[in-house]
């Protein structure tokens, strides 16, 4: 798989859409593919897809405010140009994503943020079109409360685990985790599932009858 800024499978992933990419990996045997649905696009018009950079962090109250953000924005020098970026915060109360956060990853060229966690500045967010997917929006952030602990290793959300080298799809309807090592696969399926809906939906359309249709395409 690339790793480089131009990564042809994210945006073939992203031409696609969640529900397809689940029904292709339940196929599989892999339906376990699904994050919380609590976890929501800040803009669901959005859709974005990447390969998974993962982080993970704590709360630790031990830490000055100058400790804090000294490893925040460590963690945003490292965020890898043309990936997207998984965090597993393991909390409920702080954010873990604002406006300078976004502006810098949306910079260096990172194409989205999916936090099990909340999110603050969420109309400057908007506004600069930064894809984002959080759990709950709160005005408090991370200084003197919350660090880093963990860059580009599994973490674990819901019941979903995501490693590096996964592509993650977020769109209206949810986000979905393809694993790197059948990611190719699945999305050449994904996209030949597509084409076949398509040609299901213009059946119908022409008036054909729905279970017809289903036995002529074997999709519905």
């Amino acid at each position: 798989m690339t790793t480089d800024h131009a990564d042809t499978w994210a945006d073939r992933l992203q031409a696609c859409y969640t529900g397809v990419v689940h029904d292709v990996l339940r196929a599989r045997g892999h339906a376990n593919c699904v994050l919380p649905p609590a976890i929501r696009l800040i803009d669901p018009s959005h859709k974005v897809a990447g390969r998974a950079f993962t982080l993970s962090g704590h709360i630790d109250h031990t830490l000055d405010p100058h400790e804090t953000l000294l490893r925040w924005t460590g963690f945003l020098s490292k965020a890898a140009p043309g990936s997207l970026v998984v965090c597993q915060p393991n909390n409920s109360s702080v954010a873990l994503m604002g406006e300078l956060s976004a502006e810098t990853l949306k910079l260096r060229g990172v194409r989205g943020y999916v936090v099990d966690g909340g999110c603050r500045d969420v109309e400057f967010i908007l506004t600069m079109g930064f894809p984002v997917a959080c759990r709950f929006f709160t005005p408090a952030d991370i200084v003197g409360r919350w660090t880093p602990d963990c860059f580009d290793e599994p973490v674990t959300i819901g019941d979903v685990t995501v490693s590096p080298g996964d592509y993650v799809l977020a769109d209206r309807d949810g986000i979905v985790a393809v694993p790197g090592a059948m990611a190719q696969d699945v999305i050449a399926k994904a996209e030949t599932a597509v084409a076949t809906e398509n040609k299901v939906r213009s059946a119908i359309l022409a008036g054909m009858d729905p279970q017809q249709a289903y036995i002529k395409f074997g999709k519905f």
